[in-house]
């Protein structure tokens, strides 16, 4: 019989596990029986990730950087002496306008955005690129761009949380990072836990030239696998840094990007003046996934009329879910959260209250109630994660009340002890009668001794039915 237990117990917690481990949090709630009848489970949710390039305005500045207005010859990718290519926005063939980087590519040739050639050396041939999305996105994987021409030897990647109204430093690119920016280079592989949040500059991506080295990135997924692993198989401890850590969150949160390029590739240590034809930009691809940021209280984001919006849940509204509803003001808005993981919590909005209905609940008894625990085929998974202090819901349990006069003590404690216990639901039912007897007890202690909380936690530890209880649990 112990050996069934321990069997099971194992099956249970490696479902669990896993289920921890890949957590989408892709549903905002499900129809779930209770002894009331069917009731609403709230969970966390949030859209799938999707390319977010399909989404975006793209501006250059200065507005005449595009090359082809005038006609203007300059010298081949792979050959920076066969200077008889011609860019030429009247002809569509010979034309290279932005949009070109965020066509499907796999057409052969490829097809890119071009700048100007560097004609007005030794001026900066210095160009603004800014992706906007009218909406604030968290980023999912890492961005990559791929250059036609030479990757360029100083470049900047910065990102706005404000639509564009000011600018911050993503990540900085150079060829030589002590002499285009001052910094040290760095890579990626060199953060920490205490570091993920730095700007940091890269040689990485700021050669020459050539076939197989053509794109620059900016690593999502190696700052998610600071937290995640390798392999980003600990997705729950990725999520609880975001859940508990909000610079983090906004890290990886944006509403534009904006590539700044500040020097194209020369290939050499100086610029050949007599050939300037061969310096310019071309971007063939940009690649940038994403999903709508929701707060965690949708899992659906609409496109309508050139505009991105949540399909909020939670009795929430606005573009991100940002607020509660219209009557639905019973408590402050607060975005979900990937705890506890792997349904986390929804923190609805709930129902406004009318203050005659208030004053007159001041003046009843408060009471807790909590689930009678008993023998139930139903996974843990589907028990309802709420915040502690809230009615917890359990498919097919009935519940047990007991009546919280002094409610200030110990409420906390007592849910968190379903909340942590909840994996004995699949035990034998003698275990399950002495959890509710043990609540039982803490409830009535805390209304007829009314002791505050630190002398009644002393109480619990010290001696009382209750620690026998548990102790009998090995707990």
């Amino acid at each position: 019989m112990y050996l069934f237990l321990v069997l099971n117990f194992h099956t249970l917690w490696m479902t669990l596990s896993t289920a921890m481990q890949h957590g989408h949090y892709d549903v905002c709630k499900m129809q779930t029986m209770s002894d009331d009848g069917l009731i609403w489970e709230y969970m966390a949710c949030q859209p799938e990730s999707v390319d977010m390039t399909q989404y975006l305005k793209v501006k250059i500045e200065p507005p005449n950087s595009t090359c082809g207005d005038p006609p203007e010859p300059f010298c081949a990718m792979g050959n920076p002496y066969m200077c008889n290519n011609e860019c030429d926005a009247s002809t569509r063939e010979l034309a290279h306008p932005p949009e070109l980087m965020f066509d499907f590519e796999g057409r052969n040739p490829s097809t890119f955005w071009q700048s100007i050639t560097w004609k007005h050396y030794p001026s900066p041939l210095q160009i603004n690129i800014t992706l906007s999305w009218n909406k604030t996105i968290e980023l999912t994987n890492n961005i990559a761009i791929t250059f036609e021409s030479g990757r360029p030897e100083k470049m900047i990647l910065e990102k706005s949380l404000d639509y564009g109204r000011t600018w911050q430093p993503y990540q900085f690119y150079a060829a030589d990072c002590l002499d285009a920016f001052r910094m040290e280079p760095k890579s990626v592989k060199d953060l920490s836990h205490n570091t993920v949040l730095d700007i940091i500059c890269t040689e990485e991506y700021s050669t020459g030239y050539a076939a197989h080295a053509k794109t620059i990135s900016f690593e999502i997924k190696d700052r998610f696998a600071i937290f995640a692993g390798p392999r980003l198989h600990n997705m729950a401890s990725l999520y609880s840094q975001l859940d508990t850590t909000k610079n983090l969150r906004d890290f990886f949160t944006v509403t534009d990007l904006r590539i700044r390029l500040l020097k194209p590739a020369t290939g050499a240590t100086f610029v050949d003046e007599r050939n300037l034809g061969r310096y310019f930009y071309a971007i063939s691809d940009v690649k940038i996934h994403g999903r709508c940021k929701c707060n965690l209280h949708a899992n659906t984001c609409n496109f309508i009329n050139t505009r991105l919006s949540c399909e909020c849940e939670h009795n929430t509204t606005g573009q991100d879910c940002e607020r509660c509803k219209k009557n639905f003001q019973g408590q402050a808005w607060s975005p979900g959260s990937y705890l506890t993981i792997p349904k986390g919590t929804a923190n609805i909005c709930v129902a406004s209250i009318p203050s005659t209905v208030q004053d007159k609940k001041k003046k009843q008894p408060i009471t807790a109630v909590f689930p009678k625990l008993a023998h139930s085929t139903v996974p843990p998974a589907q028990v309802s994660s709420h915040k502690r202090g809230r009615r917890s819901s359990i498919h097919t349990v009935p519940r047990s009340h007991c009546v919280l006069n002094h409610h200030t003590v110990l409420t906390d404690f007592i849910s968190s002890i379903y909340n942590l216990y909840h994996f004995l639901f699949l035990l034998p039912k003698t275990y399950i009668t002495l959890i509710n007897r043990a609540v039982c007890i803490i409830v009535k202690m805390s209304n007829h001794l009314h002791l505050d909380h630190e002398t009644t936690r002393r109480y619990f530890d010290g001696n009382g039915e209750v620690s026998k209880v548990l102790k009998s649990l090995h707990i």
